[in-house]
């Protein structure tokens, strides 16, 4: 979990989530990023964890990204299943279980993420929303989401691991999305209700756009894609344990 400057709300925010899966027994760690706040969410934080929520703080003291800060907490997580979540609390706790479970009992894993299908936002950035998921289809096809961005993701932790991932600001998303094709992960989309942020402020900027745009150009074109893709690939080829293998292991 990412936060940034989210004091307004990741107090409840970490709370609600771990009440959820305590509620349904199971167990989960938090990997709590604070991701170069300026605020008081390294406070909030701390006394969240002292109260024995199991929450790990990992501490970045200059914000250099949306990515960069899921990218430093990725280490330190132990589970067979990892989920990316924003600490704003729009997608309600009791549907992050409701996904954690359905993967779970899966015949076969899948990367599970959230279809934002009822959103309390703007028109304008709807209209966004929907050209930029349309965009992204077009130039990559068949990616099994018509909701690129959507949070919260649950993926097998060894496919995680496999997809190396590189990007440290916006466009960490996509780059999930499209690695997870190559691989030949399924993808299970669920629909949600996000609502409005109850407090604090979203992190995403014009330019946000224009980073996602120069980051498709630049997958689209080949670049860094082209050399993990063939990386991967071979891998695979010489009988590498697939995101499938470990995930089952560790089950």
């Amino acid at each position: 979990m990412p936060c940034f400057n989210e004091e307004a709300v990741v107090g409840f925010t970490l709370r609600d989530l771990t009440d959820a899966f305590s509620a349904e027994g199971i167990p989960v760690e938090i990997i709590a990023v604070d991701n170069g706040s300026t605020d008081g969410t390294a406070g909030i934080l701390e006394g969240l964890r002292s109260k024995g929520l199991p929450i790990e703080i990992v501490t970045v003291p200059v914000n250099e990204g949306y990515g960069a800060g899921i990218l430093s907490g990725l280490p330190r997580c132990r589970a067979p299943w990892i989920g990316i979540i924003p600490a704003d609390g729009q997608v309600d706790a009791e549907d992050v279980v409701r996904l954690f479970k359905i993967l779970e009992a899966g015949p076969h894993p899948m990367l599970g993420k959230v279809r934002r299908r009822f959103r309390m936002d703007g028109f304008r950035r709807k209209v966004i929303s929907i050209a930029y998921n349309a965009l992204i289809g077009l130039i990559f096809p068949r990616l099994g989401s018509i909701d690129v961005n959507g949070l919260p993701k649950i993926i097998p932790a060894e496919a995680v691991r496999l997809m190396e991932l590189s990007s440290r600001r916006w466009f960490l998303d996509p780059e999930i999305m499209i690695k997870a094709k190559v691989m030949k992960l399924p993808v299970l989309e669920m629909n949600v209700f996000a609502r409005m942020r109850s407090a604090g402020m979203s992190h995403v900027r014009a330019s946000t756009c224009w980073e996602f745009l120069t980051g498709l150009a630049r997958y689209r074109l080949g670049g860094p894609l082209r050399e993990w893709k063939r990386n991967y690939l071979a891998s695979a080829a010489n009988n590498s344990p697939s995101p499938d293998a470990a995930v089952e292991e560790a089950r």
